[in-house]
């Protein structure tokens, strides 16, 4: 078991960033013209706005509070004065309301896509795996939440926390902080970093152009002359 979650927790982490980042590369260098979101808008409309608003909003804020939450040093929160126990109850909060907005948002997604004729015909088993796979990994998140009122000293989050920071810094122990974790945690890590492995090959690529578009907030205004 020891040696699965050293491959699993301590090698996949760096396997997944791997093929997300250059498989992300490749496909735009050689597949630009299927580099878009795909959207089905002009065949249905049906709860599409509000389905992918909560999606986004949700998904959006999870990200960054996995961010922020997992990557800043533990330090930086004890000099502040924020216990770990505040802490965790606070990213359980944070965490219930934004995973809540998602899961309402892909619920209508994927009613809208499964309900229609039309749409169902036109979803490749790529969206389908997409859409599965989030559904998965935001259900064990929401269900880790449940499983972290069991015990609100925040042990278990400086551990995924220790874990995370010593992937990123690229420190070879970083397994041995989650070893004795909650079954929850390892299987949302792991659905969330094989998230990063099927990134590169679907239309999950169109949150690049997303950072992409950034840049139009910092360009000067175009001026537009009569003849």
């Amino acid at each position: 078991m020891n040696y699965l979650n050293h491959f699993l927790f301590g090698i996949y982490p760096y396997i997944a960033l791997a093929i997300f980042l250059l498989g992300s590369l490749i496909r735009f260098d050689r597949e630009q013209y299927t580099w878009r979101s795909e959207s089905t808008q002009v065949l249905h409309r049906g709860s599409l706005r509000l389905g992918s608003v909560l999606f986004h909003i949700g998904i959006i804020g999870l990200l960054g509070g996995h961010a922020v939450g997992l990557l800043t040093p533990v330090w930086v929160w004890d000099a502040l004065g924020v216990s770990h126990g505040a802490k965790q109850i606070f990213a359980m909060t944070a965490g219930g309301i934004m995973g809540t907005l998602c899961l309402v948002g892909i619920l209508l997604l994927l009613a809208r896509r499964l309900g229609n004729d039309r749409l169902r015909t036109a979803t490749s088993l790529k969206d389908k795996v997409v859409l599965l796979w989030i559904l998965g990994t935001l259900l064990l998140g929401l269900g880790s939440i449940v499983v972290s009122t069991e015990h609100l000293d925040g042990h278990t989050m400086v551990q995924l926390m220790s874990w995370a920071q010593h992937i990123v810094t690229f420190r070879g122990d970083a397994a041995g902080f989650i070893l004795e974790a909650p079954l929850v945690f390892k299987l949302h890590l792991f659905m969330g970093m094989s998230l990063f492995v099927i990134f590169p090959f679907t239309r999950l690529v169109h949150v690049w152009s997303g950072f992409g578009a950034l840049g139009y907030l910092g360009r000067a205004f175009q001026l537009v002359r009569p003849r």
